[in-house]
């Protein structure tokens, strides 16, 4: 299966520490199997609401190819970040 992947990561992050999240991100979507076929940092944009007393954010887009455990770890590891504010997986249709 294919998946689109976004999270958004605070903005009053050094752009170390927003980089190294997205790289670890990665890493785990891969050492869970999944094939990365492709990812773009779409920078810093203004969210439509707050989210936890943040006005913007840094935006991150992956699209993989893998099966429910990747998305499943992606989630969970999104869930418990404090550095990720949001975080979305999207089935794509075939």
């Amino acid at each position: 299966m294919n998946y689109e992947l976004l999270f958004i990561v605070r903005p009053d992050l050094e752009e170390k520490v927003i980089k190294d999240t997205f790289k670890k991100i990665e890493k785990v979507l891969v050492d869970n199997g999944a094939k990365v076929l492709s990812s773009k940092e779409l920078g810093q944009k203004e969210l439509a609401y707050e989210i936890k007393n943040h006005k913007s954010g840094y935006y991150f887009l992956i699209n993989v190819e893998s099966d429910a455990k990747a998305i499943d770890e992606y989630n969970r590891v999104s869930t418990l970040s404090e550095d990720i504010i949001r975080h979305i997986a999207i089935k794509l249709e075939k």
